[in-house]
């Protein structure tokens, strides 16, 4: 059954297919396509702002680097000043303590007067106030001036020096008069008993005051207003326009929630990538239907233009990995080698859309890589050789680089101020592209598919196949080159594939090889189908088409191959041994499946080129003349009778086609048969007596140059 033409059945079959490969789609980029609000710009203080005019969608504060911010928070701290409270009961209390020790009789040796003397100072120095010494040493090394004593509903400012530690009360005193009283007498009072801290800091108002003193310090200097322009594309970053940037970023981030609009955003989401896939099937229902139809393509194309906005997705938002590294034009280049040039583009074109999705310098990265995917459609025809390969990562790096560069100079960025970043990011894109040619592999073994690199392995005539062809079969192995060459010299005439004509014509025939000397072209003199019966001998004519299907499993060929074995012969019949039976049975009735090939009838333009071939090139054996009039009375006979059968219905060739096809194959058994031109026999002259020849004789005979 022919593609192009499909049953119910197929047709339901193709439908589910394109259903189900859609579905798996929209649900993976669904999946991974970012939700999240994310800034998505890259930039630095002194390089150029490589998108394009960046406008505030919203007002907001233009944020103070943290740097700036500790420095203002730490300048307000050391002017803040911790509230203290003194209690007035330490003092008295301490002096009590004193004179009862006195009274006591446990300082008898401290005269009356030392003693009023050091009632007096501890007086003095309690009125100053005692401070933790842990807390004066801190406060002193913070730099903090001084401290808020609360007196009654006030706060009074003191600053830091008049205060006294414990240690710094008992030098005072034991210090104070020295002239009159010794430090000797003065420490058998054991002043350090009676000296205590008598200040103590109010936590509650001391935090408060604090967290006013960092509440003072503003965040922000100054706004930008909605729709106001930030930066344009171009510019070199100031460290001013870095302030806002970062602070738009800030803000941005701020303001994002997750989960705030998320049914919205994913419906969004899913309505664009249901466009685009929508306008990929609208263009194969339009030119391309027999894709439609083919579960494989349906698989090749979805799955191409579904991975790269997958790692796309993932790359996006990566520390030290840029999507320009990705090698998108990997696209085209496998579509263009396994469908068409015009596929190729489309496929390009939606799988760009749904990766530029995500990014916010989407129009430069839609040039560029609609440019260099171009590029490689234009330089890859048919991958054949590594050397193609590499011509086209050269050309699709170096169209990628000059958009790039062109855009950039275009936007007013000058020479020393290009960001060389994107373009080693392209040159990295070329190297991974390099991994094509062993991704053509896998991809032809999990899709299906046969590529020109492998048609060329397999027409190479030392494999396994084909040199066991030359030796068991060697007619039949000349009649296959001889087709194999014409059908690609008619396949490059019409537009067809060239290369799959000639594989796919070197391989018709192989089932020949399981009785080799029942087909004329191995015969020589005897011809064993005498001693059969003329269904005995049709059946083993078919029997090479079932024969040829065998082999191709056994020797694991591709179904592309395979579809030449079963389609050379189409539905056509064993003319010879069909007519002798009618003329040796006039009056019986004929069993035309007997003698009629299992088909189906050619589907491709190259399995009708080989079909045509085929006819041509075995019939034109038995001309007696091979004068252009005759070979070109066989093959418009031949060829006319195939279409008169409708052998070529179910392919999409056209009455061009096969008019441009028999010209060719006219004009290639001229050159094959052409009439050779018979040599001379040279005579031997008489014998003459030896003379010396003249000067003139010698010049005649090139013996003087």
């Amino acid at each position: 059954m022919s593609s192009l033409h499909p049953t119910t059945t197929a047709h339901l079959k193709s439908r589910f297919t394109l259903l189900i490969a859609a579905l798996t789609a929209i649900a993976l980029l669904l999946l991974f396509m970012p939700r999240d609000t994310k800034f998505g710009y890259e930039y630095e203080e002194g390089r150029p702002w490589r998108y394009n005019s960046l406008i505030a969608t919203f007002d907001f504060p233009i944020y103070k680097g943290p740097d700036e911010v500790k420095a203002e928070r730490d300048s307000a701290l050391r002017r803040f000043m911790p509230f203290y409270v003194k209690d007035e009961g330490v003092a008295s209390q301490q002096v009590k303590a004193l004179l009862a020790d006195y009274e006591a009789g446990r300082l008898q040796a401290v005269p009356p007067s030392c003693l009023r003397h050091v009632t007096r100072l501890m007086g003095e120095v309690y009125e100053a106030g005692i401070l933790p010494s842990a807390e004066l040493s801190q406060m002193a090394a913070h730099r903090v001036g001084g401290l808020r004593l609360i007196q009654g509903t006030e706060a009074v400012t003191i600053p830091l020096a008049r205060f006294y530690s414990t240690r710094a009360a008992y030098e005072y005193i034991m210090n104070a008069d020295t002239l009159h009283f010794s430090r000797e007498q003065l420490a058998t009072l054991t002043l350090n008993r009676y000296l205590e801290p008598n200040m103590s800091i109010d936590s509650a108002k001391t935090a408060a005051a604090r967290a006013d003193a960092i509440a003072s310090v503003s965040p922000a200097e100054g706004m930008v207003q909605s729709g106001q322009r930030i930066i344009d594309r171009g510019e070199i970053v100031s460290p001013q326009q870095y302030r806002i940037l970062k602070s738009f970023e800030q803000e941005t981030m701020r303001r994002s929630e997750p989960d705030e609009g998320f049914w919205s955003i994913l419906a969004g989401q899913f309505l664009f990538i249901f466009c685009v896939l929508s306008a990929l099937v609208a263009y194969l229902r339009l030119f391309r239907r027999d894709y439609l139809h083919s579960p494989h393509s349906i698989w090749l194309l979805l799955t191409l233009i579904t991975v790269f906005p997958l790692l796309t997705y993932v790359m996006v938002d990566h520390k030290y990995l840029n999507v320009y590294m990705i090698p998108y034009a990997m696209v085209p280049i496998f579509v263009r080698i396994f469908l068409d040039s015009r596929t190729a583009f489309i496929a390009l074109i939606c799988s760009t859309m749904l990766s530029s999705f995500v990014l916010h310098s989407n129009y430069e990265f839609l040039l560029i890589q609609i440019v260099s995917g171009f590029t490689a459609i234009c330089a890859l025809r048919e991958l054949t050789e590594r050397s193609q390969l590499l011509r086209v990562v050269l050309f699709v790096v170096l169209s990628a680089e000059m958009v790039l560069l062109g855009y950039d100079l275009a936007q007013g960025i000058s020479l020393s101020h290009l960001d060389s970043s994107p373009f080693i990011y392209l040159a990295i894109n070329g190297a991974v592209l390099l991994f094509a040619y062993p991704l053509l592999y896998m991809i032809e073994k999990l899709f299906g598919f046969t590529s020109g690199v492998t048609l060329i392995e397999l027409s190479n005539t030392n494999n396994t196949l084909l040199r066991r062809m030359s030796k068991e079969a060697q007619g039949t192995f000349i009649h296959s080159l001889q087709v194999a060459n014409l059908a690609a010299e008619v396949a490059e005439k019409i537009g067809a594939k060239t290369q799959l004509a000639r594989t796919g014509a070197l391989y018709h025939d192989v089932g020949k090889l399981l009785n080799p000397a029942f087909f004329t072209e191995n015969q020589s003199g005897v011809n064993p189908h005498d001693e059969l019966t003329e269904e005995q001998s049709a059946a083993i004519i078919i029997s090479h088409v079932t024969e040829g299907v065998r082999l191709a499993d056994k020797y694991h060929l591709p179904s592309v191959i395979r579809n030449f074995i079963v389609t050379h012969h189409g539905r056509s019949t064993t003319k010879y041994f069909f007519i002798k039976w009618k003329n040796n049975h006039p009056d019986e009735p004929i069993d035309e499946a007997a003698f009629t090939y299992p088909g189906p009838n050619p589907q491709t333009r190259e399995q009708a080129i080989v079909m045509m071939c085929d006819a041509v090139e075995a019939t034109s054996r038995s001309l007696k003349d091979f004068s252009e009039e005759s070979i070109k009375a066989l093959v418009d006979k031949i060829v006319d009778a195939q279409m008169a059968e409708g052998y070529f219905r179910e392919c999409p060739i056209t009455f061009r086609d096969i008019a441009d096809a028999k010209r060719v194959l006219v004009d290639s058994l001229k050159t094959i048969y052409h009439t050779r031109i018979a040599y001379p026999d040279e005579r031997k002259p008489a014998a003459t007596p030896l003379r010396r020849p003249s000067f003139f004789g010698r010049y005649a005979q090139g013996g003087l140059s």
